[in-house]
C-alpha cells in the first residue's frame, strides 16, 4: 500500500497509509466529532487497516459503529470504542500501567485498551499511590518484570519519580486531571512530574493515556521485532 494514501470519509481524509510508515494505524480522537463521522472513519481503519481505535468515545458514537460494525466493544470507563480483526500479535512485549488511585482508573484504562490493540500485553496494577508506598513496593518485581513502564497519578504527581528510583525500565509518566483546586486540573501534577529527581521519567500530556501506551508500544516493538 502506497504510505502516503488516505482515503475520503465524512468531513475525514483517513490516514491509511500511517500503519507502513508508524507501525501503527490511524486512532480516531472521538471527542468532537459527530456519531455519524466517526462510523464512517471506522468503516474505512476496519476494511483498509483491520483495526480501529477510538479514544475519548461517547455512548452515543459507539451505537453508530455498532451500527456498521456489529463487533466493536465499548470500554466505558477508558471511554474507547475498539473493532479487532487483525489479530495482532501478542509476542510484542508487555508494559505495566501502573495506577496511584483508583480515581485515576479512566486514563489508566485507556492506555490498558491502547496497548491490547497494538498486541501489547498489559499488566494494569492499580492504587498503589504513594500514601501507601508499601503497596507499591509489593509490587515492585512484577513492575520491573515489564518492558515499559507507564505510570499514572493525579494529586502531586509523585508516583513517577518514585517507581523510576525502583526500576531499571523506561517510565512514561502521565499526569492526571485528579485533584483538588490547587492541582489546576492536573497541572500541578504535570510539573511535579516534570520537576521529577527519578532519572530518565518521559512525560506525557495531561489525561493521555492513549499517548503513553503509543510511545510504550513503539518501544517494546522496537525491542521484540524479529
Amino acid at each position: 500500500m502506497n504510505h502516503a494514501s488516505f482515503v475520503q470519509a465524512e468531513n475525514a481524509r483517513v490516514d491509511t497509509g500511517r500503519h507502513g510508515r508508524c507501525g501503527f494505524p490511524e486512532v480516531i480522537f472521538c471527542e468532537g466529532k459527530t456519531a455519524s463521522e466517526v462510523a464512517s472513519i471506522s468503516v474505512v481503519l476496519a476494511h483498509t487497516a483491520g483495526v480501529v481505535l477510538g479514544t475519548r468515545a461517547s455512548r452515543q458514537q459507539f451505537d453508530a459503529v455498532t451500527a456498521v460494525l456489529p463487533e466493536a466493544v465499548f470500554h466505558e470507563r477508558a471511554r474507547c470504542i475498539t473493532w479487532n480483526q487483525a489479530n495482532a500479535s501478542s509476542d510484542n512485549g508487555k508494559v505495566a500501567v501502573v495506577c496511584a488511585g483508583t480515581s485515576d482508573a479512566p486514563v489508566a484504562g485507556e492506555a490498558v485498551v491502547t496497548l491490547e490493540t497494538f498486541g501489547v500485553e498489559a499488566m494494569l496494577i492499580t492504587d498503589v499511590g504513594v500514601a501507601g508506598i508499601h503497596r507499591l513496593l509489593a509490587a515492585r518485581d512484577d513492575i520491573n518484570a515489564c518492558d515499559v513502564i507507564i505510570v499514572v497519578a493525579g494529586m502531586e504527581g509523585a508516583l513517577p519519580g518514585v517507581v523510576a528510583g525502583l526500576v531499571e525500565k523506561p517510565v512514561i509518566a502521565v499526569p492526571t486531571s485528579v485533584g483538588y483546586g490547587a492541582n489546576f486540573g492536573g497541572l500541578a501534577a504535570l510539573l511535579g512530574m516534570l520537576n521529577s529527581c527519578g532519572s530518565g521519567v518521559t512525560v506525557v500530556n495531561i489525561d493521555n493515556g492513549f499517548g503513553a501506551a503509543y510511545a510504550a508500544a513503539t518501544i517494546t516493538r522496537l525491542l521484540h521485532r524479529k
